[in-house]
């Protein structure tokens, strides 16, 4: 014959457990709520339905054609390591262009040659990015250089201040060469 056996006694912290569990579960819900309006703002930024970026530098003409340049977001380089400091922009090509142009290229400062020409553009041509390193020799003054190379052979370059296309950019490096 089996005799009954009381359970054994909870301690005090597996009641309170018990008790306030179903209350934690919901804060694990509610916590990742917070994020969601940023993380909306990002993918409506990154498909486009915002334009082409948080801030248009304007629409700037190289040769025959044109391209409107766009910050990707509104503040300073990032730091990407060893590589450097890097800066996001988008573009997007003049609708009678985009079958002319072969390669767009964006620079801080003025290229010597093709070969030096800067960072290259990728994407459609309606809506291009490029992580444009920032020279530790970069001054608040520079320009922005584009070069456009067409299908047939022909090469275009424009320019626009730094200024205009990036104040987030003068700003950071104006500060950046206060403190060095």
């Amino acid at each position: 014959m089996k005799t009954a056996t009381n359970p054994p006694r909870q301690s005090a912290l597996g009641r309170l457990w018990q008790r306030w569990r179903f209350h934690l579960n919901i804060l694990l819900v509610l916590i990742p709520l917070g994020f969601m309006p940023r993380y909306f703002q990002d993918a409506a930024l990154f498909r486009g339905d915002v334009g082409l970026g948080q801030r248009e530098a304007g629409v700037i003409e190289v040769g025959p054609w044109s391209l409107t340049l766009a910050e990707l977001r509104e503040d300073g380089p990032v730091s990407s390591g060893p590589a450097g400091y890097f800066k996001a922009f988008n573009a997007a090509l003049c609708d009678s262009c985009i079958d002319e142009v072969k390669a767009t290229y964006l620079r801080i400062g003025k290229p010597r040659s093709l070969r030096a020409a800067g960072a290259l553009f990728f994407g459609s041509p309606y809506r291009m990015g490029v992580s444009l390193p920032v020279p530790g020799r970069a001054k608040p003054d520079d320009q922005l250089w584009v070069t456009m190379e067409g299908w047939d052979g022909s090469m275009h370059q424009g320019s626009i201040p730094l200024a205009q296309a990036s104040p987030a950019t003068v700003a950071w490096l104006q500060q950046r060469g206060d403190t060095e």
